[in-house]
């Protein structure tokens, strides 16, 4: 299917024609009629699958045929740099049609708000919000949601995982009942669904795209590998193939900077809360205008990054969550290019790495380790899954210990 299929306004299929958008991705060939049509909406939808434009091109298309001028659409985002990334590809298609935009989150100094604030007053069409700020602004009356006929949540599980539930729930008693609600979501947990059930009520539909499954166009592999070995296989990874850009995965903050400090004259970068945020800011126009070759970050990169042409992902270390696999390397093939994931499995992370095989139904790669670096640990992760608890096993009597 392509754009012209859905009848967009004219200015608007030449403007997505000019920015090389032709075919819909699947997400969006399902997602775009219903939204046209007026329905609630729960999407699950793999990273890197086209699902803002799914959402956005809808709304902008409506704003244009109804000649909106207020306050139209609301679109909640857990991070900064996710509302950031939203609003710079609304500035793209509104450009053609001239619907503005404007991103509002905290963290930020006097400028950066004051701009924002000018944006709100002269009645940006389309606002994107962290939840923590936005509530700070309906809660001093800056920002007015009487007229709002669009809500959207973006990256719905995060949200959910970084503990805004509350915060979306006293969002909502702002907004007007009458209203379309969308959601838009990597994965489909309990939780999301019970949200789903509380705030969709305009014959909400439901759509299910690739849930928990990498690209196609991936190719994964892995190291098993004792902690001491990690430093020199990452240095023999990035030295090995020219990737023009590369992100390196660690599990905690600390990390991330112990892994920068390390591979610094190889010319990284981190990025961590730690940071200013126009430090951080400038990383990432950086790394994606291809002026810093290899990223360092945790877990919030997975999702607070849109960047095309990524070749290379590395996993320094294997996440604690299966989900978080898959965004992790969901960073790299998108838009249906190819690109490659590293993980690298030491003994006590190889339950978690099994864990992630099952998720995707496919055994990764085992690669072998360089010579100069030695030979790894066998992988052998049965041996570290626990057994099925058994209700009948007698237990171990009490003995105290003598002093």
């Amino acid at each position: 299917m392509t754009f012209e299929d859905f009848n967009f306004e004219a200015n608007l299929l030449e403007g997505l024609s000019s920015m090389g958008f032709n075919k819909a991705t699947a997400i969006q060939e399902q997602a775009i009629p219903e939204i046209m049509e007026g329905h609630d909406l729960i999407a699950c939808a793999q990273t890197g699958t086209g699902k803002t434009a799914a959402y956005t091109l809808p709304i902008i298309n409506r704003i244009v045929n109804t000649h909106n001028t207020h306050l139209n659409t609301l679109i909640i985002a857990p991070t900064r740099e996710l509302a950031q990334q939203i609003d710079q590809q609304i500035e793209g298609f509104g450009y053609f049609v001239g619907v503005s935009s404007i991103a509002i989150y905290g963290g930020g100094d006097g400028a950066a708000w004051d701009q924002q604030r000018k944006a709100l007053e002269h009645g940006a069409e389309i606002v994107i919000a962290t939840p923590g700020r936005l509530l700070a602004l309906l809660g001093s009356g800056t920002i007015k949601l009487d007229n709002l006929q669009h809500l959207i949540l973006d990256e719905a599980d995060r949200m959910l995982d970084m503990g805004f539930n509350d915060d979306i729930m006293r969002i909502i008693k702002y907004l007007p009942e009458k209203r379309q609600t969308l959601m838009f979501s990597a994965t489909m947990p309990p939780k999301i669904r019970s949200l789903a059930k509380k705030i969709l009520r305009n014959d909400p539909k439901e759509i299910n795209i690739a849930i928990s499954k990498p690209a196609a166009g991936i190719v994964q592999q892995a190291y098993m590998v004792y902690d001491a070995q990690k430093l020199p296989l990452i240095h023999h990874v990035l030295s090995d193939v020219a990737h023009t850009s590369v992100i390196i995965f660690a599990s905690t903050k600390e990390n991330v900077k112990k892994l920068n400090t390390s591979l610094r004259k190889l010319g990284t970068r981190a990025i961590h809360s730690d940071l200013e945020q126009q430090e951080r800011e400038e990383i990432l126009r950086d790394f994606k205008n291809k002026k810093l070759a290899v990223l360092i970050g945790t877990d919030v990169l997975s999702r607070g990054i849109d960047v095309e042409g990524i070749s290379l992902v590395v996993n320094y270390d294997v996440p604690g969550d299966p989900e978080d696999y898959v965004h992790r390397i969901g960073r790299t093939a998108r838009a249906e290019k190819t690109g490659t994931a590293i993980t690298f499995v030491n003994e006590k992370d190889q339950r978690k790495f099994y864990r992630i095989e099952s998720l995707i139904g496919i055994d990764i790669a085992k690669m072998p380790l360089p010579e100069d670096i030695g030979e790894g640990p066998a992988y052998t992760p049965e041996k570290k899954i626990d057994k099925p608890f058994d209700k009948n096993r007698k237990k171990k009597p009490f003995r105290r210990r003598s002093k």
